[in-house]
């Protein structure tokens, strides 16, 4: 009993000190890799540089994607195709068309207005107008009921053009003179613009892609002269016994700390001009989500997506480099 005692605390004994070379070999990997990146200081300072603008471009496309589903959703939103009806429509049959209209499956929501509530908000939208308010005392009610229908696609009205056409309850209640709004100048006008955010982001797809070779040209560069700086070292690691993750970690360690100062400044910068600039967009109905303007969700989400997106940038671009030039 007293030697299996002794084996297991020897076992013990021994995976920890492992784990300790381990802790200490991974320490000295990054301590290495953070004095290459001093001691190359104007190498990094240009990958540092170059991959900064490339996750800027990266985040302005994140950006622009989003102001594309923002705007137009909530365009949409204020979107509704507009069926008429007669005044004298009975509850009854208004019930059971909006929910036959509900149940389709384009349909997102739908709203009803009487005749005397589309009176009343007409009235209100001219309260300060005199002539229109004394026409309305005098005239009688010439407003009809309307249902507000809310497409999921504002492209897509077939089902709902087709349910129309076909039933009876509607046909019988629709205004005979005032025929539905399938299509107005606010759909196209928002399909428009949707077409020219997406040529807008394609053109920050290709930058983006353009900057990520550039950047990751420059770190292979960079990697590339470190390793031929340190030729001598290297060879000397090699005759004492040094692994191949220990020479080639360091170099590793300098690309993943060009991207992480990278993803950083490009934060800062990003998010310093989407602040400046979401209000001057929503005054042109370009709307930004609230991710962009709130800080804590800011920091939780785009930042470490900038933050993987450096590492990976240089990693990749450091393992080429290694495979390429440090024959180990």
């Amino acid at each position: 009993m007293a030697k299996n005692q002794k084996k297991q605390n020897s076992k013990v004994l021994m995976e920890q000190k492992r784990r300790r070379r381990k802790l200490l070999t991974l320490w000295r990997i990054v301590k290495y890799g953070a004095n290459s990146f001093v001691r190359n200081a104007w190498l990094s300072v240009a990958a540092t540089a170059v991959m900064t603008v490339t996750l800027v471009i990266i985040f302005g496309s994140l950006l622009m994607r989003m102001a594309i589903t923002n705007t137009v959703d909530s365009l949409t939103e204020k979107i509704g195709v507009s069926i008429y009806l007669k005044q004298d429509v009975s509850n009854e049959d208004v019930s059971k068309m909006k929910k036959t209209i509900e149940n389709l499956s384009s349909v997102k929501k739908v709203d009803f207005t009487s005749a005397k509530e589309a009176r009343e908000n007409y009235s209100m939208k001219n309260i300060e107008d005199e002539a229109i308010q004394a026409a309305l005392i005098e005239a009688s009610n010439e407003f009809f009921a309307s249902f507000s229908v809310t497409l999921e696609d504002i492209s897509n009205t077939s089902e709902l053009e087709n349910l129309v056409n076909t039933d009876k309850t509607i046909q019988a209640n629709l205004h005979k003179s005032k025929e539905p709004t399938y299509k107005s100048n606010r759909k196209e006008s928002i399909e428009t613009l949707a077409n020219s955010f997406s040529v807008v982001e394609r053109i920050g797809l290709a930058a983006g892609i353009l900057f990520v070779m550039i950047s990751s040209l420059i770190i292979f560069n960079t990697i590339r002269m470190a390793i031929f700086n340190r030729r001598e070292e290297i060879y000397m690691m090699k005759l004492i016994g040094a692994n191949k993750s220990f020479i080639s970690g360091p170099f590793l360690v300098e690309s993943i700390i060009c991207g992480i100062l990278a993803a950083c400044f490009a934060s800062i910068i990003g998010f310093l001009v989407a602040q400046f600039a979401s209000p001057k967009l929503e005054n042109w109905g370009i709307s930004l989500d609230g991710i962009v303007t709130s800080g804590v969700n800011y920091v939780l989400i785009i930042f470490p997506i900038l933050i993987l997106i450096g590492i990976a940038i240089g990693s990749i671009s450091s393992w080429i480099a290694i495979r390429k030039y440090l024959k180990l």
